[in-house]
């Protein structure tokens, strides 16, 4: 079972209402940004380099790269296939992420089947792939896949948001992030799009791409 998918402004309202009236540190989030962002992405390859991409980087450096990318046609698989590591270094991905560029670009990964796979094997499927993380994986479950119940507690600016939101002496680690998480299931991944919102206006800075 996928669980709930979110496809509209609508969903994330329901969710965002759910949130509210189960957790009040939610609600005042909610009360300082005002709607979230649907946030959501077309699913594949671009998707998957993409997260690749921002993996360890600023927002800025990551859309620079990105557009670098872009501008040399290097956007499916069979065009980073069709490259060696040390081109792609040249549009600006560093060795490391050149490997893991190629790596995902031969992976023949079924991203249709993904669409109806449960959410524990999407993180499996894509987790195997060298270079993909389970951040990287939760984060395309969340955005490209529309999975309501997804969460990625190893992400610095969701911490850093709940460190905020909830008065905590210091940054929650992923472990203990994971399980304040599940309180706000099944709306996990609203609840992510509010502490990332609730970063923005905290911090006057984007959290996420």
């Amino acid at each position: 079972m996928t669980g709930r998918i979110i496809e509209t402004p609508d969903c994330v309202a329901e969710g965002v209402d759910w949130l509210c009236a189960n957790d009040p540190k939610m609600a005042e989030a909610h009360a300082a940004t005002g709607p979230l962002p649907l946030r959501r992405n077309p699913d594949g390859f671009a998707q998957l380099l993409s997260a690749i991409v921002s993996q360890q980087v600023s927002v800025a450096s990551a859309n620079a790269i990105w557009g670098r990318l872009e501008d040399a046609g290097l956007l499916s698989a069979e065009a980073i296939a069709a490259n060696t590591t040390e081109q792609l270094r040249e549009v600006g991905l560093s060795r490391q992420k050149a490997r893991y560029a190629l790596a995902l670009a031969e992976a023949g990964i079924d991203y249709d089947a993904l669409r109806q796979a449960p959410n524990d094997e999407v993180i499996e499927v894509l987790t195997a792939v060298t270079g993909i993380g389970v951040w990287t994986a939760e984060i395309y479950a969340m955005f490209s896949l529309g999975r309501a119940d997804v969460f990625a507690p190893g992400d610095l600016a969701l911490q850093e948001a709940a460190r905020i939101l909830y008065g905590l002496e210091e940054r929650p680690k992923e472990r203990v992030l994971r399980q304040m998480a599940e309180r706000w299931s099944p709306w996990r991944a609203v609840a992510a799009r509010q502490l990332w919102t609730y970063y923005h206006v905290a911090k006057d800075r984007e959290g996420i791409r």
